[in-house]
């Protein structure tokens, strides 16, 4: 038989495979030696599909019967053959699923929601997205399924931390060799090659299974590798986000947002957790509140909780501390303090995410725009507000430079897809649904914002901030009681971050447009503090803080706190001279109280008309309030002059059809016939009512 000419060379080896008929033939096929004769079936089995190693072969003769002849002599014949396969134990779990944190709520309704969305999609796997910010506990209820499943008996639960698409692709190529998804001489050739064979085996398998994608922040790298459905409608795929890009629901997925605890979970986290570390004794009353000032956030309440159990430290101290503005988050949630080890910090989540939304589309925004955010109210507030004036001028002084170095105009739209952008981000939530509530920040990751802005650029923020809610003031509907609600919480937010600083930057007119808008009862001690502020800030006789002290005194007289009023009035008296005071007539045979009362608002509407305008609403309710007084003490003519200026107002502002209008309009027309029974009995005398009488004409009217 030919000889391989590489079996020329004695060092040389060449490997042979072959295969044998029962015939005795002997059939090469490596192009070099090949045994002759013939091979029982045992022998066939034996070789299996391994390989024959000749080695120094040369001359052979065979003569016997059923012997083997081979064309040279074998100094050496090595069969190879695979291992054996080891049987699969089921189940398989693969990937670090997370403990559940102690105290963990289960959350009931939340996942009776999410299985709801499961059961009203036709598919046979459901993947459901669970949407949220950082620390709401998505992860810890993607746990909870995965531990569920595997005591329910699933075969494979497989949990691939999804924050990186290189990380989902080796973990599904681990998982096809784990659960043999396909012949050996298909897998290795590559960790697509075998993710790919992964994801057929979940398509076509028998067994049921789960994958758990954890922390997705990148939906459109993973389009390619989400898992199939199931033929025979045994998967399913549960995978957590912070995103809120569309192509999340898309493919037969359905979006679950997940948000903060409950109250009532919030306050079970707390009794559970202290208690289970034998620290009962820290809960006290404030235990709600803090968990309030917390956010309700999963996260900040075990960070809170370890907290106050490593220092001995009840809720009411830890309130404390959290509110003081010279703590830092750090401190308060210090990395050794996340003893679950299910959760991120804060500021190194949004650090990470927020560079990343600095760098796409529209350039250069998402900074700036989250920066004001995060000194606004994080219960939200209206999106109109990104539509001001002072927000635009903001954003196109505080733009970074894009790459190609020409920066766009930023207007409304620019603003509008910033906060799109950091919506999609999971760094704030944009739903117009929410009304005046529509655009939110998380407090924590608004105190983490405010801490990361470097000091230089928070006074220009604070400008901002309250220039915009300037105009919103300005515009705003007296009979929208929910937008003025927001506007006032908003107000509260800026002014409990800026303190000073609010002043510093004329912010002082949104503060009084809040204590001329609040409720009678929580007017007053408003307008007490607002006064020591002002006098503290401005001056005792600032004129603006004289105007603030007339607040004060007007709130008290509708508050029936006379005396209380008349004392503000007559510390002023001194600082006459800084009043601005519209002349007039004075009621000559009224009472001192009548006569403070009608300086009080005449001198208030001056301040008005000076800073707001003559038809700006606010100047308009004071002279109403003031025709209105005018008219109680008699003095009719005045009081007709004064609605007459106010109907013009209201004709000016809100336009002939209003409903404000039409009802001064009425009162006026209302007053004037009043006014003229009254002189024509006056002028002619007792004859006048015989004949009223005597024509039918009612005088009482």
């Amino acid at each position: 038989m030919r000889r391989s000419s590489r079996a020329q060379n004695d060092a040389d080896e060449t490997v042979l495979p072959i295969s044998i008929s029962k015939s005795g033939d002997a059939l090469a096929t490596g192009g070099g030696d090949a045994l002759s004769g013939y091979r029982g079936p045992e022998a066939q089995a034996s070789m299996g599909s391994g390989a024959v190693r000749v080695e120094r072969s040369g001359d052979a003769i065979a003569s016997a019967a059923h012997s083997v002849a081979i064309s040279g002599h074998v100094s050496q014949v090595m069969v190879s053959a695979p291992p054996p396969r080891r049987p699969l134990h089921w189940p398989i779990r693969l990937g670090s699923v997370p403990v559940l944190a102690s105290a963990f709520q289960d959350r009931s309704a939340l996942r009776d929601r999410i299985d709801r969305a499961r059961d009203s999609h036709a598919t046979v796997v459901l993947a459901q997205v669970l949407s949220g910010g950082g620390g709401v506990g998505k992860s810890q209820l993607a746990a909870a399924y995965a531990h569920q499943a595997l005591a329910d008996g699933i075969d494979l639960v497989v949990w691939v931390d999804a924050s990186d698409i290189e990380q989902v692709i080796a973990r599904y190529a681990h998982a096809a060799h784990a659960v043999e998804a396909a012949a050996d001489r298909l897998l290795g050739k590559s960790a697509e090659s075998d993710a790919g064979l992964f994801l057929q085996w979940l398509a076509t398998t028998r067994r049921p299974w789960l994958i758990i994608l954890d922390d997705l922040t990148d939906p459109e790298a993973m389009q390619a590798w989400w898992p199939p459905s199931s033929a025979f409608g045994c998967g399913r795929v549960v995978a957590t986000t912070r995103r809120h890009d569309a192509m999340l629901s898309g493919g037969g997925r359905a979006v679950v947002d997940i948000d903060t605890y409950s109250a009532e979970e919030a306050e079970a986290y707390l009794q559970e957790r202290l208690s289970s570390a034998h620290a009962a004794h820290l809960l006290d009353a404030q235990a709600t509140v803090l968990a309030e000032a917390l956010g309700f956030l999963p996260l900040a309440l075990s960070h809170a909780a370890a907290y106050m159990v490593n220092e001995d430290v009840p809720c009411a101290e830890y309130l404390r501390r959290f509110n003081d503005s010279a703590a830092r988050l750090g401190d308060l949630m210090p990395r050794d303090a996340d003893t679950e080890g299910y959760g991120r910090q804060v500021a190194a989540a949004l650090l990470l995410s927020l560079d990343v939304a600095q760098a796409s589309e529209p350039v250069g925004l998402a900074v700036p725009v989250i920066r004001l955010a995060a000194v606004l109210d994080p219960a939200g507030h209206p999106r109109s507000l990104w539509a001001s004036d002072a927000v635009i001028r903001y954003l196109s002084t505080q733009r970074t430079t894009p790459p190609d170095g020409v920066p766009s105009a930023v207007g409304p739209a620019q603003a509008q897809a910033a906060l799109r952008l950091l919506h999609r981000y999971g760094l704030l939530t944009d739903h117009a649904q929410a009304g005046s509530r529509a655009v939110r920040l998380h407090a924590l990751t608004a105190r983490a914002v405010r801490e990361c802005t470097p000091d230089a650029a928070v006074p220009e923020v604070v400008k901002t901030a309250a220039g915009a809610l300037t105009e919103l003031c300005d515009t705003v509907r007296w009979e929208d009681h929910e937008t003025t609600a927001a506007l006032l919480t908003n107000i509260d937010s800026l002014d409990g971050c800026a303190g000073d600083l609010l002043w510093q930057v004329d912010g002082h007119y949104v503060l009084r447009w809040a204590g001329r808008s609040m409720a009678l009862d929580t007017a007053v001690p408003y307008w007490q503090r607002l006064v020591g502020t002002s006098e503290r800030q401005l001056g005792r006789a600032h004129p603006l803080t004289l105007v603030a002290r007339r607040d004060l005194a007007w709130v008290c007289f509708r508050g029936h706190q006379d005396k209380e009023a008349f004392a503000v009035l007559q510390e002023d008296f001194p600082y006459e001279g800084n009043r601005l005071v519209l002349g007039g007539p004075r009621p000559a045979a009224a009472g001192p109280e009548a006569v403070s009362a009608v300086a009080l608002l005449e001198d208030t509407i001056t301040v008005r008309q000076r800073l707001l305008g003559w038809a700006h609403p606010a100047t308009l309710t004071c002279q109403t309030n003031l025709a209105l007084l005018q008219w109680s003490q008699g003095n009719r003519s005045v009081a007709i002059d004064v609605l007459e200026r106010s109907l013009a107002g209201y004709r000016a502002a809100f336009g002939p059809h209003h409903p404000y209008t039409i009802s001064v309009n009425n009162r006026l027309r209302s007053w004037r016939e009043q006014h003229k029974w009254r002189w024509w009995r006056r002028t002619r005398g007792p004859s006048a009512l015989v004949g009223s009488a005597e024509t039918g004409d009612d005088v009482t009217r």
